[in-house]
């Protein structure tokens, strides 16, 4: 699958990957060209040199990762993260950015370089799907409707990372962590690509600028 940049993008915005191996590919594409951002299809090692940011999109993450490991692009990915590439992952990509996973497939790895622990599946099946209010630190206006699928929570941050917003525990459960700032990494448990409100697309733009 071959994602055109849209051709209306201005000279000077930042490139922004989206990792092309499985999961919301062209619906994130579609968000970061809404906001200035020229949005390319990344699925080959190389083509990480190019990028001013990355987005990691929701998915399997299981899946993902063993096809990251197929195209050897897992370790580019950790170095990339690691020489301070701005990262967004939603839901899967939230996964993939953690440090440790609680109820991970056998030998299960990610990319990396969130000092948090993520749960996988914690919020249910397909079939727990939902949607919810969700005030998140740094994103003006009213609360984002969050959609839940299939969606990890975060179980516990270190010191490094910053907890932008969390949710109500179901039956008076604790609240639950559904997003996370870590310098220019940003993660969230929901979908915002399936939303139509670009406002977390929006910050994590101006983190790829150094304005946030």
């Amino acid at each position: 699958m071959s994602i055109p940049p849209d051709p209306a993008h201005r000279a000077g915005a930042p490139t922004i990957g989206v990792l092309a191996l499985q999961g919301d590919v062209r619906e994130h594409v579609r968000m970061l060209e809404a906001v200035g951002a020229h949005a390319v299809a990344v699925r080959r090692p190389q083509e990480l040199d190019r990028l001013d940011g990355l987005v990691v999109p929701g998915g399997e993450s299981t899946t993902m990762w063993r096809l990251a490991r197929s195209f050897d692009l897992l370790e580019p990915l950790r170095k990339r993260v690691g020489g301070g590439l701005p990262v967004y992952g939603s839901c899967a990509g939230m996964i993939m950015l953690a440090d440790g996973i609680l109820d991970g497939a056998d030998g299960q790895e990610t990319i990396g370089g969130l000092d948090m622990v993520v749960r996988r599946n914690a919020f249910g099946r397909q079939i727990d799907s939902f949607e919810a209010p969700v005030e998140i630190d740094g994103v003006p206006g009213e609360p984002l409707t969050a959609v839940f699928i299939r969606a990890p929570w975060v179980e516990s941050v270190g010191g490094r990372a910053r907890v932008l917003g969390r949710i109500a525990g179901a039956g008076g459960g604790p609240a639950r962590i559904v997003a996370v700032r870590q310098d220019q990494l940003l993660a969230t448990s929901f979908h915002p690509e399936l939303t139509g409100d670009t406002r977390i697309h929006e910050l994590f733009v101006k983190i790829v600028k150094g304005q946030a």
